[in-house]
This record gives structure tokens, sequence and C-alpha cells, in this order.
């Protein structure tokens, strides 16, 4: 079906149907068929693009609910299709940054084409030498996230211990190959033996623990670090948050990233063992990524060698088709999946 205007496309979207308290379940989505017009709006500096690959992030069920957080990500809007990362192609262009043709990571939506308002927000895809894939994550907003939490909030010294929860996921398992070439010991926790052994055997962490099958956290991490932990990667939060910092050292450091283990609880856990930031002097900050953003032509020339050297690996886990991109986002929620969660929507 065409017109003059613009060829009209089946698009199929994956819908928010409204806000969610508690563990959030495939139902809050809904997959849906509708029709759009691959031509820019008159006068529009955006994007027309056919959308690849989707990257799926825990931070997105903090989207699934009413925020109303200055500087932050907005809510998810009821009756419109979710947002997130991903990596698209450029149909149209009425941004002087991007040409039809080219290849972007960034904001876009759950569906098969979108119309990008904000290009600016974009980065214009330069080596495709590497899986596109990767720049739902490696490339993308994980690594970035692994690269400023890491070197730039918890500034490391060669030597020092690492300690990182949720380690074998789109950002963990970047912190801890980060951490192991810069010259630290590193530990890290997971859910699974899969995951541990992952770990140890892929990624060259020094030590790994399945955090559910430790009755005693705090015992398991001073197994781990029987002189302490300098630096905390924290994606997790809860009792796990507790027991590190029963265990860190003298002027240590902990990245706040992410705390998945209280998105969908209706009451956060509370934390026990403040006092020891002040006993141990040590600095726990909150970050965001997008303050960071700036860094990405750094990033790029760090970790593109180490990519084409061996010297970073990285584990995806991918799902086909954009109908199972619900599924593969609350799979999330209960470490379903192993490695970055990526959802295909075309290979085109």
């Amino acid at each position: 079906m065409a017109s003059e205007d613009g060829e009209v496309v089946k698009n199929m979207q994956v819908i928010f149907r409204d806000y969610v308290s508690g563990f959030p379940k495939e139902t809050d989505m809904e997959v849906r068929e509708s029709t759009m017009k691959l031509r820019l709006p008159e006068g529009s500096n955006g994007l027309l693009v056919k959308n690849l690959y989707l990257s799926c992030d825990p931070y997105m069920r903090t989207r699934m609910a009413k925020l109303d957080i200055p500087g932050y990500v907005d809510s998810f809007k009821p009756g419109s299709p979710i947002t997130g990362y991903g990596v698209a192609g450029v149909l149209e262009s009425g941004h002087p940054n991007f040409k039809k043709g080219d290849l972007l990571w960034g904001f876009t939506g759950w569906e098969e084409y979108s119309l990008i308002t904000a290009p600016e927000a974009c980065f214009k895809i330069e080596h495709t030498d590497v899986p596109l894939s990767y720049y739902t994550g490696l490339l993308g907003m994980a690594g970035m996230a692994a690269y400023a939490g890491f070197f730039k909030v918890c500034s490391p010294k060669k030597g020092e211990t690492v300690f990182i929860s949720a380690a074998s996921g789109a950002v963990g398992q970047l912190v801890g190959q980060f951490a192991k070439l810069f010259g630290c010991y590193v530990v890290g926790s997971a859910g699974s033996k899969e995951k541990v052994d992952l770990l140890k055997n892929k990624f060259g962490f020094d030590d790994a623990f399945n955090y559910k099958e430790e009755p005693d956290l705090d015992a398991a991490l001073k197994r781990c670090f029987p002189e302490g932990i300098d630096i905390y990667f924290e994606n997790v939060g809860g009792k796990m948050l507790d027991a590190v910092l029963l265990n860190m050292k003298l002027r240590g450091r902990i990245a706040l990233c992410g705390l998945i283990s209280q998105y969908n609880l209706e009451q956060p856990e509370g934390v026990y063992n403040l006092m020891n930031l002040i006993l141990k002097q040590v600095r726990m900050e909150g970050f965001l990524v997008f303050d960071y953003y700036h860094l990405y032509p750094k990033f790029l020339e760090m970790v593109l060698p180490q990519i084409k050297e061996g010297k970073i690996v990285y584990v995806e886990d991918t799902t086909e088709g954009l109908e199972n991109a619900p599924a593969a986002l609350i799979g999330l929620f209960s470490g379903r999946n192993v490695g970055k969660q990526v959802v295909v929507v075309s290979h085109e």
C-alpha cells in the first residue's frame, strides 16, 4: 500500500498498558500491529528509522512506575510504545548529522519503525567491524555505565580489590574485565552455577560465588576478601549492600549503578550498616550514565582495540522477534537471561 507522500507499512509495536506496582508481568505490555507512513513530517529535523536490535535493561522497570525525578528518564506512557536503547538504520533524515543508510544507537521505540524526534541524543555508528548488537550493550549504554562507574566514580588503583554484584549482567561482566585489565583483584556474585562458571572461566574473574547458595553473605565476602573490599560496583542493593558495608576497607568507594533487588518491592528494604561509611570513610556515589556520554569517543578508543585483540569478551542472550520482547524484558527480573539481553527486531 503506497501513497504519493510515503509508503504505508505495517508496524508491530509493544504497547505499555498501565503503571505497574510489584512484580511486572508480560500482560503489562501488549503486542499490537498498527500502520505507519514512511515519510518524515514536513519540516521535521527528526529521523525515520527501521529498528534492528532492542536492549532490555533493568532500569526500564523504574520507568513502569509513575516517576517524577528531574534529570531522569520519563515513565513509559500508558497506551504508547515502550521506549529504550536500540540499534536502528536511518530511512530518512531531517537532521544534518545523519543521512539515509546510516546506522545509529540511542533511544528508540519498541516497534519495527520509529520516528526519532531527538536525534541529537543518538550516536552514529562508525565502526561496523564488530557485531551491530554490541551497540545495545558493550558499545552502548551498558559499556559506558561500566566505564564511567568504574574509572570515573570509583577512581581505581592498580592492585585494589573489587567486588561486583549481578556480575554476569550487561554492565557487571564489563566492569570485571576492565578491572582485571587494570590490574585489580576481582570477585563477582551471580545467581546460578552457569553464571558463576562464566565469571571465572570466560570473563577471567579471580573468584565468584552464587549468592543463592550462601546463607551468610558477610561470611562469603570475608572468604573472598579476607582483607576487605576497596571498590564495590553495586547493581543489586538490599542484603548484598548491607553485607558489603561490613567488609569495605578504609576509604573504599561504592558506585551505585543499579538496585535490581529493590525494583519490584512494594516496600524497599532498609540498609542497616551505614555507620561503616563514616567509620571507614567510605564514599558511596550514585551516577547516571547520561552525565558521561561526552566521554564516548574516549571510551571507544580504549575498548575497540581490546575487543579486536580478544582482551574483552561479551556474552549476549538473544531473543528473536518483537513479539517475544515482553517476555525477554520480564525475564531480567527472575535472572532468566545469561549475559546482555537483546531483542532482534530485524536482521536487515
